[in-house]
């Protein structure tokens, strides 16, 4: 089992235009020593996309990014269960940040110093959704895509905050109680109800509020950036423009000292005849 591990380990973390190639090398030499079940698992290896790749590549070289990310995971989980809106906000916070390490070392460990925008994209969400599903964290290393994020899952479900509240300890009830007094019973569990659905509304809401506010710096960050790149743009272009004008003013004057040239040779011409 070590040996298959250790040799998953060398797929997954090669670059995905090598992968074909070592895995065909790996399952022959497992055949050739007679593991033949490591040969199996190592032939049914999918070859993971380059975001994929880049994620694996990390959580193989650096075993505590898994426990990292798993172990915010669990602190937004007990956070949104409780409705801690300080808390939610912070570990947004913390999230991003972790996020953006996390992807940036991981480039690194890739050797992409200019990954596109939609790689970055997939880099991010993928990481996004570890944090959000253990399954996705224990999958790290072996990633065959890129793992997409909706939000946190069971964290934002207020069925989840209702389970203790909706579900009480079954009790007798009076058969001969009268109607209106059961009635009366009922007020206090729909007004509870609608406590309930108001706090869960509210964590919502300062959960998508802290979401809101830990995105802005990146966007600040990402509106700046693009307007750096317009005005170097139009710098560029007026530089363009102010050498075309200058090449066509060449080109005229080429023309005409042509032109002149041509007419000397004319009369030139017509004084030897």
């Amino acid at each position: 089992m070590g040996a298959m591990a250790d040799e998953l380990d060398k797929l997954y973390e090669i670059k995905p235009e090598e992968f074909t190639s070592l895995r065909t090398k790996l399952a022959a030499t497992a055949k050739q020593r007679g593991d033949n079940d490591t040969a199996k698992q190592i032939s049914a290896a999918r070859k993971p996309t380059t975001a994929a790749w880049v994620v694996n590549r990390l959580a193989l070289r650096d075993r505590d990014i898994t426990t990292r990310l798993a172990g915010l995971g669990e602190r937004l989980k007990d956070a949104h269960a409780a409705m801690d809106g300080d808390r939610i906000r912070a570990l947004s916070a913390e999230q991003r940040r972790l996020v953006d390490d996390v992807a940036r070392a991981a480039f690194e460990e890739a050797e992409l110093a200019d990954p596109t925008a939609a790689l970055r994209d997939d880099v991010t969400g993928t990481l996004q959704a570890a944090i959000a599903d253990p399954d996705v964290a224990s999958r790290l290393g072996r990633l065959t895509k890129a793992e997409q994020w909706s939000g946190f899952g069971e964290f934002g479900d207020t069925a989840m905050v209702f389970t203790t509240t909706r579900k009480p300890a079954a009790r007798k009830q009076p058969t001969e109680k009268p109607e209106r007094d059961k009635k009366r019973d009922d007020k206090p569990d729909a007004a509870r109800r609608e406590r309930e659905k108001a706090r869960a509304a509210l964590a919502a809401a300062e959960r998508a509020k802290a979401d809101a506010d830990a995105a802005l710096p990146e966007l600040q960050s990402d509106l700046a950036a693009a307007r750096l790149r317009r005005d170097d743009a139009r710098r560029r272009l007026q530089d363009a423009e102010r050498a075309l004008a200058a090449a066509e003013d060449a080109y005229d004057k080429g023309k005409q000292s042509s032109r002149d040239a041509a007419a000397v040779v004319r009369e030139a011409k017509k004084q030897r005849r």
